[in-house]
């Protein structure tokens, strides 16, 4: 598991409640996306603040909220870079981020109050910059990289590619500057958020666990060396071709690189196919069932290039979100079992549970098919319109299933540490 990597000690290990807490604030803002589609089923596609609120909620409180909370406990493992202070230094960032990305989302959704406008620029670029001073440095400072920490490095420096111009486009929503290259600022934010933050994160870590949790065969070398640095220069390149007016050489970089991403997708099922254990979980549903949505995601935008089909641009924003939400669900009925053993195991409660005791299989598994169900029904709403709605409630019910899983782990992690049984090597066993 992640601790048999690099040796990882409690004393490296961020406390448990600082993951925990960035992935319950992930899925209440989920359940707040399943809420939002719910109610403005009838317009999320057709009224552009409605659609841009919701994105916002799916990129701001839902992703980055998962992967800073991965990141916060993967950083010393897979990079050997240890947070120092990790439970103020999170909080300060939470009280930060959660009331700006809140604040955006309101803006985006309608309530155009100047306030606001300075709330979520003031506050996103201060948690902005506090993340990257926590984590930055120690990773420019590993000296031999992995893949995958190099991948990280990679992935949070697009992170600031792309709130820095999201910070702009607020700051000329707000008034703060004049509204030159907007248009062009958008598209840059879109490029690295989506291809550069989202998908390179997932990517690295996907260089590390999948070998890891379902033993197969590491990545082609060129594959785990090169990819990431390759799409961010990509993406670095498509830059000045944005601001020169060169389109038609931007849109064919976007080419490239999903190119690139359908390739990476092909890969890892490949590798998923040829795994040791013959034993399958919920996880590697999830897994595959996020390659699969990445597939959809580059085709769909393949046929954009070859011709207006409105329906297709539905599908290619639903498919991107199943692909990262299928490999953060896949990531978290590994990361949260994990983290509970371990942290009661490492203070000496010989009668910490098992991970299978933590989340039970079974209620993975059904929490799989109610995450499909969701998936196709979302599809069908471009035949059928009335059916956003019922997605939205199924994702209130599939980001309600996560946040029960981290209370009860929370819970049972509390219970032990007052109930359980711990072995002290000078006083014996004690209760």
């Amino acid at each position: 598991m992640f601790g048999q990597q690099n040796g990882l000690s409690l004393d490296q290990a961020p406390p448990i409640r600082v993951i925990f807490r960035f992935f319950l604030i992930a899925s209440l803002f989920g359940m707040g996306g399943g809420i939002w589609l719910a109610v403005f089923a009838g317009d999320i596609m057709t009224e552009r603040s409605a659609l841009l609120a919701l994105t916002h909620i799916f990129t701001l409180g839902i992703m980055a909220s998962f992967m800073i909370g991965a990141l916060f406990q993967m950083l010393p493992v897979i990079a050997g870079v240890v947070i120092r202070s990790p439970l103020p230094k999170s909080l300060v960032f939470t009280l930060a981020f959660v009331p700006g990305t809140m604040s955006l989302v309101a803006v985006f959704g309608g309530y155009q109050e100047e306030l606001l406008y300075t709330v979520a620029f003031i506050l996103l670029g201060f948690a902005l910059f506090l993340l990257i001073v926590i984590m930055l440095p120690g990773l420019l400072s590993v000296t031999h990289h992995t893949p995958s920490s190099k991948g990280m490095t990679i992935a949070l420096t697009a992170f600031a590619f792309t709130f820095i111009p999201g910070l702009y486009m607020t700051g000329i929503l707000g008034g703060f500057f004049d509204g030159s290259n907007y248009t062009i600022i958008r598209a840059i934010h879109y490029g690295f958020g989506l291809e550069g933050w989202i998908a390179l994160l997932i990517v690295s870590i996907s260089f590390q666990v999948i070998e890891m949790f379902y033993v197969t065969p590491p990545y082609p070398p060129l594959v785990a060396k090169y990819f990431t640095t390759l799409v961010l220069s990509l993406l670095i390149l498509k830059v000045p071709l944005l601001l020169y007016g060169s389109e038609s050489s931007a849109a064919a970089v976007d080419t490239v690189i999903g190119i690139l991403l359908l390739l990476f997708a092909l890969i890892t099922l490949r590798r998923l196919s040829q795994r040791k254990r013959s034993v399958t979980d919920a996880s590697l549903w999830f897994w595959r069932l996020g390659m699969g949505n990445l597939i959809a995601v580059v085709v769909s935008a393949l046929l954009l290039k070859l011709g207006s089909f409105g329906w297709m641009l539905g599908v290619l924003y639903i498919s991107f979100v199943f692909f990262a939400l299928s490999i953060v669900f896949a990531m978290f009925y590994k990361i949260v079992p994990f983290l509970t053993w371990f942290h009661l195991n490492a203070e000496g409660y010989f009668s910490a549970p098992m991970m299978h005791e933590v989340i039970a299989p079974s209620n993975a598994r059904r929490h799989f098919w109610l995450h499909l169900v969701t998936l196709t029904t979302l599809l069908l709403s471009f035949a059928l319109p009335a059916l956003f709605r019922l997605g939205g409630i199924l994702l209130i019910l599939s980001f309600g299933v996560i946040a029960w899983h981290i209370l009860s782990a929370g819970k049972l992690y509390e219970d032990t540490k007052l109930k359980g049984e711990k072995f002290d090597l000078g006083m014996g066993m004690q209760g």
